[in-house]
């Protein structure tokens, strides 16, 4: 029987396939106020601008390829039962052949109704822009499916329930300050061997986390190499 090998990814994960990062130096966060773009009351106050911040994400991500660690986090599937519970609302992890992805913060190339939440639509890459007077089968205006700050997390509990059942827990490319994900951490059981791949320090409540101080790509490389 196969090991469970959980994988939580950030901004990290994507940076190496070009994929802007939000909270880092020149990160989307400075060019465009959190609070005007990824919140419902900036959404209220001008859901124009919204769209169109979104329609841009979804333009960048349809130029961007996975990278070497987003394929490599895919062929450790031979090996392992691989789990990945992922802050990226890109789809690099599918586009590379990870067959179990869960999304905390929604999914960039879906749509979602703001009258029905359950009604959820999968973008067309050849017209990835949503625009205002784009409506669901029931007539309510169309949003990105992201899970906006201010929001519930509606995959965290599934998410905590993946964790607490891991043999093997890693951590790529997120600086485990954004909750509710970062508490993840909490739910790994403690004898179980945690790895964090990252070039900076992270800061974590366990000292027993061994630190591959690498990128995404070399560092998945190198942890293939550590777990044999």
């Amino acid at each position: 029987m196969k090991k469970k090998l959980v994988v939580l990814t950030g901004a990290g994960m994507s940076a190496e396939s070009g994929i802007a990062t939000f909270r880092d130096s020149g990160g989307l966060w400075e060019q465009h106020p959190v609070e005007k773009v990824a919140t419902p009351e900036g959404f209220a106050a001008n859901p124009e601008l919204v769209q169109k911040f979104y329609n841009m994400r979804r333009r960048e991500l349809l130029n961007a390829k996975p990278n070497a660690g987003h394929y490599a986090l895919a062929e450790m599937e031979k090996d392992f039962e691989v789990h990945i519970i992922t802050q990226n609302i890109d789809n690099l992890h599918e586009q590379a052949g990870s067959t179990n992805v869960l999304h905390l913060h929604g999914e960039l190339m879906k749509s979602r109704s703001t009258g029905d939440p359950s009604l959820i639509y999968e973008m067309d890459a050849s017209n990835p822009d949503i625009k205002m007077g784009d409506t669901c089968k029931k007539g309510f205006q169309l949003r990105p499916h992201i899970v906006w700050f201010g929001e519930a997390v509606p995959m965290i509990p599934r998410a905590e329930m993946i964790c607490r059942e891991a043999d093997i827990f890693v951590i790529i490319g997120t600086s485990m300050n954004v909750y509710p994900a970062a508490g993840l951490l909490s739910d790994v059981q403690s004898h179980i061997p945690v790895y964090l791949i990252d070039p900076k320090d992270v800061s974590t409540h366990r000292h027993d986390v061994h630190h591959i101080q690498m990128g995404a790509s070399e560092g998945v490389k190198e942890l293939k190499k550590l777990l044999g």
